[in-house]
């Protein structure tokens, strides 16, 4: 730090994609320098702990399905240990010196430590005060949240990074939680051979979901044999032996699991617990305090600018502002941030519709990628008619050339939430194999408002399985 330089145009506190992206834009085509602190790895959570290793592990699930669908194709099954070496690869190992090497190659400088607001534009760095001459940006992103229930955190139960970097493959597991993360470990886990039971609390996984896609994802862990519990939650939780080694692998015997549903109290016994039961704000010795803003989530408008703090130098993107927790959500938030940072530098007008960020309130894509997979944009249905809209709901089973083409079990659900003021798209859901890769033509009919009359003569090649588009349009028609 002491021959590093302490004053900067933009500070970042926090390099995951978020970070990375707010540095990048924010000194494009100038003079200006950025810095990212880092306590970790560049690169953040999604790349080393979550959605890259998370769709290694699914992925080869996903093709051996495909392969055992399709006649003359002969598919044994999956080779562990190559399963996970191909994460391994992807993760680099956890190993971040390509993503610095990226960002030295960018023009952004990368100090490792914890960043800390000590004053206006100033970030304290293991004793170190860094000062911003036009931005700080917060990308801290949030850590994985353990419920208060009685032995659990004794237990040492797994987080997500600890399943989506594990290296031997429990045989029972037991998952607390019913969100994605929960729902795409059960599906990489049972996959890979373990027995995997999911306590649900809530009535539905994927509660914000469209209750199909909610109801086809369970029937599908289940015919994969993971026990699904719903409606029940853990009273306690005892692991007499568990210890942490302090080397990242946590060893002791079983652990036991009691539970509470309708149904009365019940217990069951497993080798590892995973808790996906939720995320909180990592703002731990970030001192907001510094500059006015209480712990937790940073609220910020519209130019990613946090609310509540005068002259317009403190910015909040990715999942710590609570928007839109999805990477590529983070990602576009922090264009929109860079972008507004540049403008601001050199006195430039916020007219730009590419200075406001619009789409992370409701016109979120997402795909969960169980088998099969759920991809969603906008709002649902129920979410729609709770915000006033006039709604009417187009919905068909995927069933056409395509789709019976692409594999001989192919079965999906395709449903359009229509504003009937309007006649645009307020939402989509698809479920189904490879359901991911049919969702950008919803995002851009959605974004875009365009009318369903217009999305008559936008023309789905045949026989692919985007025809079910076809399907849609001519099922509302009739």
């Amino acid at each position: 730090m002491s021959s590093a330089p302490t004053e900067y145009d933009v500070i970042v506190v926090g390099g995951g994609p978020a970070g990375e992206n707010a540095a990048a834009y924010a000194i494009a085509g100038s003079d200006r320098t950025a810095v990212i602190v880092e306590r970790e790895l560049v690169g953040g959570e999604c790349s080393y702990w979550a959605c890259v290793p998370s769709k290694a592990l699914l992925r080869p699930g996903h093709v051996l399905s495909a392969a055992r669908a399709m006649d003359g194709i002969t598919a044994t099954g999956l080779d562990v240990e190559a399963v996970l070496r191909r994460r391994d690869s992807f993760v680099h190992d956890l190993d971040d010196a390509s993503q610095v090497q990226w960002a030295n190659d960018t023009r952004i400088d990368v100090v490792r430590g914890t960043g800390r607001l000590v004053g206006e534009r100033q970030v304290e760095v293991d004793g170190t005060v860094l000062r911003a001459r036009h931005a700080v940006v917060l990308a801290t992103g949030t850590r994985a949240s353990v419920p208060d229930v009685p032995g659990l955190r004794d237990a040492l139960p797994w987080i997500s990074r600890d399943a989506t970097n594990l290296h031997e493959v429990p045989q029972r597991v037991v998952i607390i939680g019913g969100g994605v993360v929960a729902c795409e470990a059960a599906t990489w886990l049972a996959s890979l051979g373990a027995s995997v039971t999911m306590i649900v609390r809530g009535a539905a996984v994927l509660a914000n979901a469209e209750p199909f896609a909610s109801e086809r994802v369970v029937a599908a862990l289940e015919s994969s044999g993971v026990k699904v519990a719903l409606g029940t939650e853990p009273t306690a939780v005892h692991r007499p032996d568990a210890k942490d080694t302090g080397e990242g692998r946590i060893h002791g015997g079983a652990v036991t699991v009691r539970l509470r549903s309708a149904d009365g109290d019940t217990e069951l016994e497993a080798d590892e617990i995973i808790v996906a039961a939720g995320r909180t704000p990592a703002t731990e010795g970030l001192n907001l305090a510094a500059v006015g803003l209480p712990d937790g989530y940073v609220s910020v408008d519209d130019h990613l600018t946090a609310r509540d703090v005068p002259g317009d130098w403190l910015y909040c993107v990715g999942d710590l502002n609570h928007r839109a927790a999805l990477t590529h959500m983070g990602k576009y938030q922090a264009r929109v941030c860079g972008d507004v940072i540049a403008a601001r530098a050199e006195g430039k007008p916020l007219t730009d519709p590419k200075f406001t960020a619009s789409a992370d309130h409701s016109q979120v894509p997402q795909v969960v990628y169980t088998a099969p997979e759920v991809a969603s944009v906008g709002l649902t249905e129920a979410a729609a008619r709770k915000a006033g809209h006039s709604v009417e709901t187009v919905e068909l089973d995927i069933a056409i050339a395509g789709s019976a083409l692409a594999r001989n079990d192919f079965a999906g659900h395709a449903k359009l939430v229509i504003d009937t003021t309007t006649d645009t798209l307020l939402g989509a859901t698809f479920v189904g194999p490879e359901a991911g890769e049919q969702l950008h033509a919803a995002t851009i009919a959605v974004v875009g408002k365009v009318p369903l009359a217009t999305l008559w003569h936008a023309v789905p090649a045949f026989p692919a399985v985007s025809e079910f588009w076809l399907r849609l349009l001519e099922a509302r028609r009739a």
